[in-house]
């Protein structure tokens, strides 16, 4: 049994109406019009979204990837999520290797996984090089005080402001052909905030240049 730390997403230990689920669940869901070809779940933790992608888009033709760099998840990923259109295996977004090793993916998704990593414009980067040209890459984060602040979560390094955010592929702007922000609170994913209605999560999706 995957030990449950408070930060990672374990369905089998969460009621069914447990709110970080649902949220979580919500991003898979929402990733599946964008899923295609070869998939690339970076962090994908438990296991459980890479296999609901792989398993949803099968008749597309998606395969997928699951990476971590806990081998604990991976070998839980196996057993639990197993799908003969996923291979769960190491991989850190840290490592410049990363890339080469894993080469390039259609779709890219990098779901609250920067604000775990201490530079997150060398991990744009790396998820730059692992989406593959007219590849998508859809990255989420939670928001927070901005990364000169400590973050209130001992998990991670800082939570960028929504200005910060929006202001994150700035250095990479022409490599990306289209770039779409998206806000989260809860299930509700939606491309233009309601007025008076808080959302703490921002979810970008880049299509990079051909």
């Amino acid at each position: 049994m995957l030990e449950d730390n408070g930060e990672r997403v374990i369905p089998e230990k969460m009621k069914d109406d447990n709110g970080m689920w649902l949220e979580h669940l919500a991003r898979y869901y929402f990733a599946l019009p964008f899923a295609k070809g070869r998939v690339l779940d970076i962090a994908c933790g438990s296991g459980y979204g890479t296999k609901l992608v792989a398993k949803a888009r099968k008749k597309e033709g998606v395969t997928a990837i699951g990476a971590d760099i806990d081998e604990d998840a991976l070998q839980y990923a196996r057993g639990k999520y197993y799908h003969p259109q996923v291979a769960y295996q190491y991989g850190d977004l840290l490592d410049p290797a990363l890339p080469e090793t894993l080469g390039t993916f259609d779709t890219v998704l990098s779901f609250e996984t920067i604000e775990h990593v201490p530079d997150d414009q060398f991990a744009l980067e790396q998820l730059m090089k692992l989406t593959a040209p007219g590849g998508t890459l859809l990255l989420s984060t939670p928001f927070g005080a901005g990364r000169e602040a400590a973050s209130h979560s001992p998990f991670h390094y800082f939570q960028m402001t929504e200005e910060e955010f929006l202001h994150l592929f700035d250095a990479t702007h022409d490599t990306w052909d289209s770039l779409r922000f998206f806000y989260q609170n809860g299930v509700s994913i939606v491309n233009e905030k309601i007025p008076g209605f808080r959302y703490p999560i921002g979810i970008a999706a880049a299509t990079k240049k051909t």
